[in-house]
């Protein structure tokens, strides 16, 4: 009889983590969503990207001297309970599973309509209900064969974006006509200047590049299971901000030197625009794997994240105490299964709900991230402030002003969303949702004594 395992398997090596970390920052939203954002901002999008990606980073530092101040820690969730105390990891463990879980719905539905692309007679629902059984079992392996999965998955994802950037560069640099138009960095600010949208559209961006970024926050939960976690997450972290410089701000760049910003169609994605317009042949079907790919990525970092949630959540005595059991692989099927088995429900759902269900779902979800990643922050202030003596080697740079920074930027946020009609309601929701958790603690603490 195989013995079952009472600590997870460090079974990720250095670069699973940092694919990880690259696959939790780019996500659908770079590849089709950038159209919309670009021409509600302008080229202002790109100073956007830049703040975003410093306040991000300074998250990321924070997580990240958060769970290497004890690397026996399995997650971030284990930092919260000990310096914010057991309701508000309680509220913070269910936040972030029911947040990946909600994004995995939204990003499943997405797979049944790319796969329609290609098989046009394909029902809608047979791709999400393959793609959940087959990355289930892929994760029940081992942790390591996810690790090698999402590190392909974000490979391609960087192989298009790296694609989108040569293209744009050599066309400048050949000083291009694509479209009747030439290929010039004065596109930037030839039509309305920078901030052509003004200081309103400057401000509305930021809720649209916020989003992107959500997911980033994954390799907090990697720690229990990377082999040398004092060198990996590191790394992984220390290279964020030249990832989001080459990543996001390049494309756009590249994108916005192709077209002007005001050229750009929002009825399609920026890159099929741009590759099509140089006569790539199939550039539309290219995209169309590369978004394929990326909605993948996230269910199988959805389907990764809420196991380690509940299990955290097992461990910590705020779900049953089956979902801390571990394999003797030493991952938490029992947790994995009732996670996945979630996703199922994603199945009827697209014969029942209407696509508009999913836009407010998805962005309660990610609403609920900013709300995670503030726990984050005041966590680490709490650390901070009863460690003062006691501090390891991988420091938040400018503490204490970085950390209250980023902490207020994440609530002028929700302020600013709370302005914007379409996201008004899911804030709303994501309050009561909040608010239900913090109440329900009680019941559960009630109910345990």
């Amino acid at each position: 009889m195989n013995e079952k395992k009472t600590k997870l398997n460090r079974g990720l090596k250095s670069r699973h983590v940092t694919m990880i970390a690259i696959g939790g920052a780019i996500g659908t939203g770079l590849f089709l969503g950038s159209g919309s954002a670009i021409r509600s901002a302008g080229p202002s999008i790109i100073l956007s990207y830049l703040i975003v990606g410093i306040i991000t980073f300074f998250m990321m530092r924070a997580l990240g001297e958060l769970i290497l101040a004890d690397t026996e820690k399995h997650s971030f969730l284990d930092a919260v309970k000990e310096y914010l105390g057991d309701r508000v990891e309680f509220v913070a463990g269910w936040i972030y599973w029911a947040c990946w879980l909600t994004l995995a719905m939204a990003d499943l539905t997405a797979t049944g309509i790319y796969l329609r692309y290609w098989f046009p007679w394909l029902p809608q629902w047979v791709g999400p209900l393959v793609i959940v059984v087959l990355l289930m079992l892929i994760n029940m392996v081992d942790v390591g064969l996810f690790g090698e999965l999402e590190s392909w998955f974000s490979m391609i994802k960087v192989i298009a974006i790296i694609a989108l950037i040569l293209t744009g560069a050599v066309l400048l640099l050949l000083h291009t006509n694509v479209a009747g138009r030439p290929v010039s960095l004065s596109n930037l600010f030839n039509h309305g200047g920078f901030f052509p949208t003004g200081g309103w559209g400057f401000m509305m961006s930021f809720q649209m590049v916020v989003f992107a970024f959500v997911g980033v926050e994954i390799v907090g939960l990697t720690a229990g299971e990377t082999s040398d976690p004092d060198k990996d997450i590191p790394k992984a972290i220390n290279t964020l901000p030249v990832r989001i410089g080459l990543f996001y701000i390049g494309s756009m760049l590249a994108i916005m030197a192709v077209y002007p910003w005001n050229k750009i169609q929002t009825t399609s994605s920026p890159f099929v625009q741009v590759f099509g317009a140089i006569g790539i042949v199939g550039a539309a079907g290219i995209l169309n794997f590369v978004v394929l790919t990326a909605a993948m990525s996230a269910t199988n970092s959805a389907i990764f994240s809420t196991s380690r949630s509940l299990y955290a959540l097992a461990r910590g005595g705020n779900a049953p105490k089956k979902l801390g059991e571990l394999s003797n692989k030493a991952v938490p099927n029992n947790a994995l299964t009732v996670s996945s088995l979630i996703l199922f429900v994603i199945v009827i759902l697209n014969y029942l709900m209407p696509a508009k269900i999913f836009d407010v779902v998805s962005t309660v979800s990610t609403i609920c991230f900013i709300i995670v990643w503030m726990i984050i922050m005041w966590a680490h202030i709490k650390y901070r402030q009863a460690n003062k003596n006691n501090l390891g080697s991988f420091r938040m740079p400018g503490y204490p002003i970085t950390s209250w920074l980023t902490l207020i930027f994440y609530f002028v946020i929700l302020v600013i969303l709370f302005f914007i009609e379409s996201t008004r309601l899911p804030l709303i929701i994501s309050i009561i949702f909040v608010v239900l958790l913090w109440g329900c603690y009680g019941l559960v603490e009630k109910h345990k004594n």
